[in-house]
């Protein structure tokens, strides 16, 4: 049955998991006071780095106890910098459910090889048994499965008294899910996610533990410049104060202040927990009453209220080979950008065929209850299409 187009478009359409969306109201103003031209060492450089992580510290809740630096190379350098500095002095347990984790999986695995070393992988929309995991050993997860829509639901099963450190991939869950930094020994992030930064730099942020093992263990393999956290068995101090260890874009730094002080604008924490968690909801709802699409989640208790990823319903289409339905899934994404209503919201290529919407704090309920209104019309579009060529 043929389905009306909708009248009302997204007012910012862009829906891709990272480069996220950019804060509603923002302009290129906000970029007028960067340090432009400036070195990053000068004092104006470096106080525009320290203000970036004071806040950092304020608007994400970081204990006082933990040193947070900028890192070049996203999400991914700040977390092969923790696991290329620190494992290695205990067994490793590393869990994967999407596709990023399963990296860290071969990275440790297959890479650095630092001897007692199991992996726990799940296929999509599962997590694995987390019961099994040795917190004798050091822990490498993902907080949140970017690719999967899969998150852990709390910290609960992580032990007060562990022994080995936490190291946790946190990139699609900070800012907009509650993270236990009691647990958590090593937390990496990256600015393009929740916050809508641009990319490029990272967060790494280290527990008294992780500052522990850093000053009483020296990796068996040779450490990069561009890994080195210690000097003469020492942290580099400075690095957790602005100094960073290469040249960051000062342009970007100056987006990621935007961003802080517009969350702290707004509320702080809970206020972007709020937005995330009300942009989720909209795709929950329209999920229960449509039949094309349901959650690759199938636990509510560990569904991402950032990357939400969906996957056919209608067992008809369920069934058809893999290659049809990223087709059918291409062709609804398709006809949604041409009609300008809807930008990069396809599922990632290693996923199973679907849609995978992002909901972080940057974006409006609004505009997340118009694209489900256009993947409707969409899908009745591409079917007919189908059922046209058949």
């Amino acid at each position: 049955m043929p389905v009306q187009k909708p009248g009302v478009k997204p007012a910012d359409p862009r829906f891709s998991s990272g480069p996220c969306s950019k804060r509603p109201g923002w302009t290129l103003d906000a970029l007028a006071g960067a340090a432009l031209g400036r070195s990053h060492r000068s004092p104006a450089g470096k106080a525009k780095l320290k203000e970036a992580i004071d806040l950092t510290r304020e608007v994400l809740r970081v204990p006082a106890s933990h040193r947070i630096a900028i890192v070049p190379a996203s999400d991914t350098g700040a977390v092969e910098m923790a696991l290329w500095s620190l494992i290695g002095a205990r067994g490793v347990d590393v869990a994967a459910w999407e596709s990023f984790s399963a990296d860290w999986v071969t990275d440790i695995i297959e890479q650095l090889k630092p001897g007692a070393a199991r992996s726990f992988v799940a296929p999509f929309g599962e997590l694995p048994d987390l019961s099994k995991i040795d917190f004798d050993n050091d822990f490498v997860f993902a907080w949140n499965g970017t690719t999967a829509g899969v998150r852990v639901p709390n910290a609960d099963f992580i032990p007060a008294d562990r022994k080995g450190l936490t190291i946790c991939d946190a990139t699609s869950a900070a800012f907009a899910q509650p993270l236990d930094f009691d647990k958590l020994d090593v937390v990496t992030y990256s600015w393009q996610k929740v916050m809508g930064g641009e990319a490029a730099h990272g967060m790494l942020i280290l527990s008294p533990r992780a500052v522990e093992r850093l000053e009483s263990y020296t990796p068996a393999w040779p450490l990069p410049k561009i890994f080195r956290l210690t000097k003469n068995g020492k942290l580099i101090e400075s690095i957790f104060e602005g100094d960073t260890i290469n040249t960051p874009s000062m342009l970007c730094v100056e987006d990621y202040l935007d961003t802080l002080k517009w969350a702290k604008s707004i509320g702080g924490l809970d206020a972007l927990f709020a937005r995330a968690n009300a942009n989720a909801k909209v795709v929950h709802d329209w999920v229960e009453k449509t039949p094309w699409f349901t959650h690759l989640a199938q636990d509510p208790a560990t569904r991402s209220n950032t990357g939400v990823c969906l996957v056919f319903a209608d067992p008809a289409v369920a069934a058809l080979p893999r290659a049809e339905q990223s087709a059918l899934a291409a062709r609804i994404v398709g006809l949604i950008e041409k009609e300008g209503a809807g930008f990069d919201f396809g599922a990632y290529r290693d996923a199973p065929p679907g849609l995978r919407i992002w909901c972080g704090a940057t974006v409006e309920a609004s505009d997340v209850a118009a694209l489900t209104q256009w993947i409707d019309w969409a899908y009745a579009e591409a079917a007919a299409q189908a059922a046209k060529a058949a």
